[in-house]
């Protein structure tokens, strides 16, 4: 083993030991349930703000966009980035302080039991369909996050792929299953400190590198389309391809999905008051503006840096077609560092350690959810089976274990694309609950028959778009997230108004929540 390798390993295993040292700290904290699944409702607005963007910003924020920039320019990277941002804003926003008044005023310690108590459900259809449709899109989601561990650790020390997957899932689930919510909000925060760093520090790092601002526009002057925001290149032809409207409305719908991921729901239901949402919406939206701003950056000037030859092409010259590998850009650029000296080794295992937190604050918040789905929301509520505290967190815990190994199996491929799982997993969280959260929140007409039917046909258009018709290409080749999140939201008010309109209980209910707001 080299002298640059020890060094990476001795940061990492820091890190990784300050995880679980804080997952044991926050389980003395953890004393129910409720606490198990929403940290009591207590997190302060800093710790609410960083770990709400830790848990969305998954592996995809160091190793997806850096690779997709690299890949195709700045184009596509740059319009879901531009998106993302703009979500993250109005999600804050519009979502954050009346999901936290109304979760209180209903006691609802979950997104599907939310949903069951604002409409009054007693058939429990809308828990159990929210419950399922969690596990349906979180399962390849939490496998997004095993597959960039794999990644991570087969590219730096030539160790197998799947067993180093293995290893960081189980990392994952020590400190998860111990300290539970409040545990993955303390260690998304920190979390999101490592990750900042890490970019910072390696794009400054390949700025210098590859020549200064200057060589890095120079060397990229031969990829037609490259630095255009209207055009990308094309590896396979060497020739730019136009990146028209209708290209940048499909990635910019990526910040639709923000209004339906209950990860991030839940630190808005967690926060100590509603009152400090102000604060933390202003800290997260600084944060995620610098931090995927970075991330395109990051990815163009790898490039450059291929192209002046201080950095070995990550473009497959046998599949050009395939970004997987570029993905790899930052593991690769942090073991560059790495052979610097001893010193530059420590802050490599840093820069990896990053990686690290990008992937695991964002599984661990995904499992959470899962888990809290499943024990709180099909075993008890739906069906009925009653459960002692003791007996609750075991199935929580067990259940989080087992949706992490069906997570393992989706991502046992390493020729798995990070950024293509995320993708697909985030469409389906964002027109299952995105559109029946927005009605829920903002239209006192709206009732479950039209919640029921928005999330239904949400949640199954996205399969029909992207397997039926985007396939079909031209026209229809849009993100599936924009025309499921649409037919979801006009299945709630068609459906809403041929129905019974909810009864004077509800609407009192929610008048009282929109003076609260």
């Amino acid at each position: 083993m080299t002298p640059s390798q020890i060094g990476i390993i001795i940061s990492i295993l820091v890190y990784l030991c300050c995880m679980l040292l804080v997952g044991f700290v926050s389980s003395k904290d953890t004393n129910d349930v409720k606490d198990f699944y929403l940290g009591g409702r207590k997190l302060g607005p800093f710790v609410t703000a960083m770990s709400a963007e830790a848990s969305d910003m998954s592996s995809y924020l160091l190793m997806g966009v850096p690779g997709l920039a690299y890949f195709s320019g700045i184009a596509d990277a740059g319009w879901t980035a531009a998106g993302l941002i703009v979500g993250t804003y109005l999600n804050w926003l519009l979502t954050a302080g009346r999901l936290r008044n109304y979760t209180e005023a209903l006691d609802a310690i979950t997104i599907p039991e939310y949903f069951k108590k604002r409409f009054k459900d007693n058939s429990n259809i809308i828990l159990c369909l929210g419950a399922a449709f969690i596990l349906i899109f979180f399962v390849p989601y939490t496998a997004s996050g095993f597959s960039a561990c794999g990644k991570l650790f087969s590219s730096l020390f030539g160790v197998n792929y799947q067993l180093a997957m293995i290893v960081s899932a189980v990392i994952i689930i020590g400190y998860t299953t111990t300290g539970g919510f409040l545990a993955a909000s303390k260690t998304d925060f920190i979390q999101s400190i490592v990750m900042t760093a890490a970019l910072f520090f390696v794009l400054f790092y390949g700025i210098i590198t590859a020549g200064g601002l200057g060589a890095v526009s120079e060397n990229l002057k031969m990829f037609p389309g490259y630095l255009d925001i209207s055009a990308t290149y094309n590896n396979a032809t060497g020739s730019a391809d136009s990146y028209g409207l209708f290209s940048k409305i499909t990635t910019f719908c990526w910040g639709l999905g923000y209004f339906g991921m209950p990860h991030i729901l839940l630190r808005f239901m967690a926060v100590r008051k509603s009152s400090e949402l102000t604060l933390s919406r202003r800290i997260a939206s600084v944060w995620v503006v610098f931090s995927l701003g970075v991330a395109v950056i990051l990815g163009i000037v790898g490039r450059a840096m291929t192209q002046s030859g201080v950095l070995e092409t990550l473009i497959e010259a046998d599949n050009p077609a395939s970004a997987s590998k570029a993905e790899t850009l930052i593991v690769v650029l942090a073991n560059q560092i790495s052979e610097h000296n001893f010193l530059f080794a420590l802050i490599a295992g840093v820069i990896i350690a990053g990686i690290l937190a990008s992937t695991m604050s964002t599984a661990d918040s995904q499992l959470i959810a899962a888990s809290s789905a499943v024990s709180e929301n099909i075993i008890q509520e739906t069906f009925g089976i009653k459960l002692s505290e003791r007996a609750a967190m075991l199935t929580a815990r067990i259940t989080l274990i087992t949706v992490a190994v069906f997570g393992v199996l989706i991502a046992w491929n390493p020729n798995s694309s990070i950024f293509s799982i995320v993708s697909f997993a985030w469409a389906g969280f964002g027109a299952v609950f995105g559109p029946a959260m927005i009605m829920s929140l903002y239209w006192k007409r709206a009732n479950k028959f039209g919640t029921i039917a928005g999330m239904i046909s949400g949640g199954v258009m996205v399969f029909i778009w992207k397997y039926l018709v985007r396939p079909m290409g031209g026209v229809w080749n849009l993100y599936e997230l924009a025309p499921a999140f649409l037919v979801a939201i006009i299945m709630i008010v068609v459906v809403s108004l041929l129905t019974t309109a909810p009864d004077d209980d509800i609407v009192k209910k929610f008048e009282k929540v929109s003076k609260m707001s």
